[in-house]
């Protein structure tokens, strides 16, 4: 793939070296393009070393191959990272005073922006209406990760990191999938069976009533995807979802835990990666009613006993274990933090208990995740890594967990 990767004059201009390093290294073809004020934090020769391409600022340069539109014309993907203030205010203006953004208006390719500039500057009005006047013209602008700045302040405004912005960006370069909406030839999981359950599972009281839970199966819907643009095939094991299954997948409908359970045992020996991000309920009703039950005011109201589910992504991780396969198995906690801990302690004892891999911990609550299109989540890794934090759309959530799940495949 053609990949443009423009930098914007900021001290996080340093990240972006590691960020050209991942798109070399999967085998695309990168042609860096810095502003002037990018060359005051890293220089042409750094950048024309991992590119591996000469590096240009100006239209004036190279004006025997028309560089200035042939850049943007040949592109199939355009990354600006850090997209300063200034950046953001003139590529919304439609400026074109350098060779970027001569590039940015003649693209007709995906473009995907990743601010980085101070909390103030990122949260002003003039930035916010930029954002937005970008947004509507199907520009994907990510949100800022919210960390250290560059003095003693912290907040929003702290660049993505590499892998992230990464991981988006091939999320975004849906172009190279199949018109069916099937697997994306080649990709970091191309060749791979990936097998992700979502939504919440429902436990019949009676022919009426159920206890379920809040989840919509947006992220796990958005996993589907990503793996399926990655170029892995996906088996889709849904229980009840607020949203369509994604076009390209198997698909298999559940109910309960005990049915998502048996369709995910069933089908776990075929496949490479297990994702279980279905919100499978703790308990059921120890007894279904035939008939609806009927509020009386004759007798007392009966209690609802309880039984526990099975405990689906450990059986999972047992019976892997015992087959001696090398599926990697990624699990989901909807965590809460009380008086005892806080959500990621509570997300480390899971991963431990749990046996898996890769364990995606978000806090959750009535106005939080639950049916929102933006989550925020921390990739908890069983070889003790360093905990990842990634903020955004579900879909760039899904996206870097892909990313994760291919860099594990690629540690075996």
């Amino acid at each position: 793939m053609r990949v443009v990767v423009g930098v914007g004059g900021g001290i996080a201009a340093y990240k972006t070296a590691s960020l050209v390093r991942l798109f070399t290294e999967a085998g695309h073809d990168v042609t860096v393009v810095p502003t002037e004020s990018a060359l005051a934090f890293v220089g042409k020769a750094t950048w024309e070393a991992l590119s591996g391409k000469a590096v240009r600022t100006s239209v004036f340069e190279a004006v025997e191959t028309v560089n200035h539109v042939r850049l943007g014309h040949e592109a199939e993907l355009v990354v600006v990272a850090p997209a300063t203030a200034d950046l953001l205010a003139r590529a919304a203006g439609g400026h074109a005073d350098d060779l970027l953004t001569n590039a940015l208006l003649t693209a007709r390719c995906p473009v995907l922006m990743a601010p980085a500039m101070h909390t103030e500057m990122w949260r002003h009005p003039a930035t916010q209406a930029n954002v937005a006047t970008l947004r509507s013209r199907g520009v994907v602008v990510m949100d800022p990760a919210v960390g250290r700045l560059t003095g003693k302040d912290s907040g929003p405004g702290r660049l993505p990191e590499p892998e992230e912005i990464f991981a988006a960006a091939l999320a975004l370069a849906s172009q190279r999938r199949t018109d069916d909406g099937g697997p994306a030839e080649g990709g970091p999981l191309a060749g791979r069976r990936i097998l992700v359950s979502a939504g919440g599972t429902r436990e019949p009281i009676d022919p009426v009533r159920f206890l379920g839970n809040r989840s919509s199966g947006k992220q796990g819907a958005a996993l589907a995807r990503a793996a399926l643009r990655a170029g892995a095939s996906v088996t889709f094991v849904a229980a009840h979802l607020d949203v369509p299954p994604p076009p390209g997948v198997e698909l298999v409908t559940v109910e309960t835990a005990v049915e998502l359970r048996d369709a995910m045992v069933e089908r776990v020996a075929a496949a490479d990666v297990v994702v279980m991000s279905a919100a499978v309920a703790d308990f059921r009703p120890a007894h279904r009613h035939d008939s609806k039950i009927k509020k009386r005011d004759d007798v007392p109201d009966a209690p609802i006993e309880l039984v526990r589910n099975p405990d689906v992504l450990a059986e999972l991780v047992r019976l892997r274990n015992a087959a001696g396969g090398g599926q990697v198995i990624v699990g989901f906690a909807a965590e809460t933090g009380d008086d005892g801990a806080d959500v990621l302690e509570y997300g480390r004892a899971k991963l431990e208990r749990k046996g898996c891999e890769l364990l995606v911990v978000n806090e959750v609550g009535a106005d939080r995740v639950f049916g929102l299109d933006e989550n925020s989540v921390t990739i908890l890794a069983k070889d003790g890594s360093e905990p990842q934090h990634v903020a955004g759309s579900k879909d760039d959530v899904a996206a870097a967990v892909v990313v994760r799940i291919a860099r594990e495949l690629d540690a075996r």
